[in-house]
């Protein structure tokens, strides 16, 4: 995994400023270290007996924490911070952590809101900019959604946002956003190299759906799992109440199904995972709707989770996009919700379905403490990685460690529950349904 990718992290220039943070460069003496730029994790984990070849400099990635020494005179900083796309758990408590590592930990005074996205950069936009303190931000953390606004799209004006960044004299921007924000902030970046200006750039991975391309995990992901439990709680207690009871949640995950197969173990009470990484037919001798009719032929009731992404295949009929460049998908809750009820109705078999839906109320909730948790070291991570002078990256858990990866190799793919891995045979372990749901030789 990502042999070929170049995991150099990019500088603005020599680092001369001692750090305000008064840490050890002794190890053993009880009082936290910096870190140095020869501190690395390794990508790949696994091993084989016999001789290793040795370590590349493509399969380590640079330690994130605080440097010694630093490239901004904390005085001269000011720091932009936009939140783009779609609400996740976790982002007021990311917005938090960067206000108050700036603050307390390098003295940085002028911290600056962009209202509602890359938008809120444009010269058209009537949101203004919002003057950010510890004050301001104290407890947001305790609040969903996000204290700045966020909007899709704006991140292709590309000439506009750095015409805006100059005039507000920002020296670095944190941008929170997903795929298509980071893809934005390269773009940023690449104007920022043109016009040789030195602005720190660096983003904090968002999506529920935890579809990062190399991270452990993106922020907002345990919460979603944590609430989404709540609901097949609420389902599976609707279908094993009723008359061949049917409980369908529709969960995110718009191409990767780790929301849904997380869901489904640690609940314990879902029989069947639909995700966009294994097809599945729902007619036929082996088809989704067959397996069902056993199901309730045996157990009288069903819970069955379904990603956003999954038949995506078949359902869309033409490719649109929104704003951020994501496509706009059909909605296969709705979709199978019916098919269901059909398939029932025509063999004259009582059913009651119960279809939930809890997206926007998921992914619009305070995030839970071990996001906390998460989003506090990821803003303070990304604060020490911009006062040091990096830019163009990404700060990301890997291996269970912080770490600095470029933008460019985080964005290159995303993330997939793999069908042949350990997390999905934990998933059929846990839920009993057939490996593969698909009819062969045409049948």
């Amino acid at each position: 995994m990502g042999s070929s990718l170049d995991f150099a992290i990019e500088t603005l220039g020599k680092r001369s400023i001692k750090s305000p943070i008064v840490m050890s460069t002794v190890v053993g003496d009880k009082i936290a270290n910096y870190v140095t730029d020869d501190t690395y994790v390794r990508l790949s984990i696994s091993v084989k007996p016999g001789a290793q070849q040795p370590v590349k400099k493509n399969q380590i990635l640079e330690c994130a924490g605080p440097r010694e020494y630093i490239y901004f005179t904390p005085a001269h900083v000011h720091a932009g911070i936009v939140s783009c796309g779609g609400l996740c758990p976790g982002i007021n408590d990311v917005i938090r952590a960067i206000v108050r590592c700036l603050w307390y930990r390098y003295g940085v005074t002028r911290i600056s809101g962009i209202r509602y996205g890359y938008r809120g950069f444009l010269p058209e936009s009537p949101f203004g900019i919002r003057q950010l303190d510890p004050d301001s931000v104290d407890d947001i953390h305790k609040l969903g959604g996000t204290y700045l606004g966020s909007s899709r799209g704006g991140g292709k004006e590309v000439t506009k946002i750095v015409d805006a960044m100059e005039k507000l004299n920002l020296n670095m921007l944190f941008t929170i956003g997903g795929d298509g924000t980071q893809r934005g902030l390269l773009d940023i970046a690449e104007e920022v190299n043109r016009r040789k200006l030195k602005i720190a750039l660096l983003g904090i991975p968002k999506t529920v759906d935890n579809d990062f391309y190399l991270i452990d995990r993106s922020f907002g992901f345990n919460t979603a799992v944590d609430k989404a439990v709540e609901v097949v709680a609420a389902a599976h207690m609707e279908a094993s109440s009723a008359i061949n009871g049917i409980g369908l949640v529709k969960v995110m995950g718009r191409e990767s199904g780790y929301i849904a197969a997380c869901t489904a173990l640690a609940s314990h009470e879902v029989n069947f995972v639909l995700i966009p990484e294994v097809p599945f037919n729902l007619e036929g001798y082996n088809g989704f709707l067959v397996h069902l009719e056993e199901r309730l032929k045996k157990r009288k009731h069903a819970v069955i989770i379904v990603a956003e992404g999954a038949l995506q295949d078949q359902l869309l009929t033409e490719k649109k996009t929104d704003a951020s460049g994501n496509l706009k998908m059909a909605d296969v809750g709705t979709y199978l919700r019916d098919r269901i009820i059909k398939h029932f109705d025509e063999r004259k078999v009582e059913i009651n379905l119960k279809y939930i839906d809890p997206s926007y109320a998921i992914r619009s909730t305070a995030a839970n403490p071990n996001d906390s948790l998460y989003c506090e070291r990821l803003g303070n991570a990304a604060v020490h990685a911009a006062m040091a002078g990096k830019t163009k990256l990404i700060i990301g858990l890997v291996n269970n460690e912080f770490v600095h990866l470029p933008i460019r190799a985080v964005i290159s793919q995303r993330s997939h529950v793999d069908p042949e891995g350990n997390l999905w045979r934990d998933t059929l372990d846990a839920t009993h349904q057939p490996a593969l749901m698909v009819n062969q030789f045409g049948k």
